[in-house]
């Protein structure tokens, strides 16, 4: 056991036991570098990494320091940091923590920090890891599927996802790059620049003074690209990047009611733009005070959303989530919120905004959140290749039943479910179907929870169900521009895994007691205590008795022909 300080959420440190095994501590040298110890120490104390502000805890500027950067990026090449995991051509791990992220975790504790091994300091990126961990222990339910430790990537349980259309602050899925800055609100501030007429510091006792700032309330559904991208894994693997093509399931989806100001309310109070024929194509950046690391080099988190949504009100500065304050993991104390477009647009704590005559530079925004021709991989691929993506298509998805369950039914299922489109769009039929999408029952509409402009819709059914044995469920879902889902998974295939769109589908096995022939054998099981779940489980019993066999065969005229 190790003992091990971390910093609690007032910013005083506290000692607690933890395994330290999951941390991947142990750096190594490429074979190449022959630097010493002593000179990396040296080394990185000429980077000079430091926090940027008093009360800003894990936030390292780097967009404004190029030496620094450079200095970073020769400094990181000097380590032999572990290749990503396999989880696409070999079965993922049924562990959870899913993946641990253990070479993101070595990035940062090369930058060295208080407590553990490696490059120690008086502070450094070292101790990031451990305290977002803390945050998801705090902050998080605690059956969440952990896609991802570190950066952490995790969502709820698939049932109780869809209980509720607005998902508890505890249950929202989680999309991290990055750690998890802890940044205290009477510090706090952010900064508008670029194309505006008169820049700006805004503090958040400012943004909150309603004097200036009227406030918004909306609810709105975040939904991560990479929303059931499992499927595109099972079947046709593609880029093996564990932070950026995670393998998330279901449930990278969640609505909540987001409170703050609307950011075309900031712009104004910032003078409006510098050149009001910019409105039309003009691009807003977003800064984040999270450290990411992309192909040796270091960066902080970077997006951009086209200035058309800033007009028609649709980018919300929040500080507010579901009534209350914005849980750490989730960008407290401020976030954006981009209605209708992927989830890597909210950007979480916020630093700074820009108003550009194009779309932003950073990494996440030009090399990342790319959709690609199917014939594109790891052979041709190329950034400009890609659709950049950013409102989401319909989707939808069966949340229960699950697949390989074995059901007990009297010809009907219960399925329950999740419908989603973005960009303004929203659902207004959704279907099912019992034989893999063949024959298609409408949800009626009194079993679909109300309608938002930016919102999901919940769904249930009661599917009429007489087949026996293993069938495949599909649900499709209709928005209100006619928009539907592609039939098969390989149609929306891509090479880094984004957007599946498809038909989602389940295979669950079906036992229908009313035929007379399995209700008699369930009772037959029932009297002799013999489970009939799971399945595959052989039953200790004989299928019939021989008289019963003999008056069978008789009615059937025996297995050979009369001549």
């Amino acid at each position: 056991m190790e003992q091990a300080q971390l910093r609690s959420s007032n910013g005083t440190r506290k000692e607690i036991f933890q395994e330290a095994a999951w941390l991947h501590p142990d750096l190594v040298l490429k074979p190449s570098a022959s630097t010493t110890s002593a000179e990396l120490k040296k080394e990185l104390a000429a980077i000079n990494l430091k926090q940027e502000y008093p009360g800003w805890h894990g936030y390292v500027k780097y967009e404004k320091y190029p030496d620094r950067r450079e200095a970073i990026r020769k400094y990181i090449s000097k380590f032999d940091f572990p290749d990503p995991p396999e989880f696409q051509l070999v079965p993922l791990p049924k562990t959870n923590p899913v993946l641990e992220g253990v070479r993101w975790k070595q990035y940062h504790y090369a930058f060295g920090g208080a407590g553990g091994s490696g490059w120690e300091g008086e502070w450094g990126l070292k101790d990031i890891p451990r305290e977002s961990w803390e945050f998801v222990q705090k902050e998080k339910s605690k059956d969440m599927i952990h896609v991802l430790q570190f950066p952490y990537n995790g969502e709820p349980p698939r049932d109780r996802l869809v209980q509720s259309v607005i998902t508890p602050n505890s249950d929202h899925f989680v999309r991290n790059h990055g750690g998890i800055p802890e940044i205290s609100e009477g510090d706090y501030f952010f900064d508008v620049g670029g194309l505006v007429n008169n820049p700006r510091r805004i503090s958040m006792r400012e943004l909150k003074d309603e004097s200036i700032f009227p406030r918004q309330s909306n609810v709105v559904t975040i939904q991560c690209s990479g929303t059931r991208r499992i499927e595109q894994i099972h079947e046709y693997p593609g880029d093996g990047d564990e932070l950026i093509n995670a393998p998330w399931g279901e449930g990278a989806i969640g609505t909540a009611r987001w409170t703050g100001v609307s950011l075309k309310k900031v712009i104004k109070y910032c003078g409006g733009l510098k050149n009001p024929l910019l409105a039309n194509c003009a691009h807003v950046e977003f800064w984040g005070a999270d450290t990411y690391f992309k192909k040796g080099e270091v960066f902080n988190y970077a997006v951009s959303v086209p200035y058309r949504k800033v007009k028609i009100h649709e980018v919300l500065l929040a500080w507010e989530m579901n009534g209350k304050p914005l849980p750490k993991i989730h960008g407290y104390p401020l976030r954006t919120v981009v209605f209708g477009f992927i989830g890597a647009r909210s950007c979480k704590w916020l630093t700074r905004i820009n108003v550009l005559n194009a779309p932003s530079e950073g990494p996440v925004q030009k090399k990342e959140y790319l959709y690609y021709n199917s014939q594109i991989g790891k052979h041709n691929s190329s950034y400009s290749a890609g659709i950049s993506i950013q409102d989401m298509p319909v989707s939808s998805a069966i949340m229960s039943p699950v697949d390989m369950d074995q059901i007990v039914h009297d010809g009907k299922i219960k399925l329950r479910g999740w419908a989603y489109s973005g960009g303004g769009h929203w659902p207004t039929r959704v279907e099912v179907s019992g034989d893999g999408g063949s024959v298609w029952y409408e949800v009626p509409y009194q079993n679909m929870t109300e309608k938002y402009f930016f919102a999901w819709r919940l769904w249930e059914i009661d599917l009429p169900v007489d087949a026996e044995g293993w069938l495949e469920l599909a649900v499709r879902c209709w928005d209100n521009a006619m928009n539907t889902q592609p039939t098969f998974v390989r149609s929306t295939w891509n090479w880094d895994l984004h957007v599946t769109s498809s038909c989602h589908r389940v295979k669950i096995y079906s036992i229908n007691t009313r035929r007379p022939k399995t209700a008699d054998k369930l009772r037959l099981f029932k009297e002799k205590g013999i489970p009939l779940l799971p399945i595959t489980k052989p039953a200790e019993t004989n299928l019939e008795d021989d008289e019963v066999y003999a008056t069978e065969m008789a009615a059937r005229g025996g297995r050979d022909p009369l001549e």
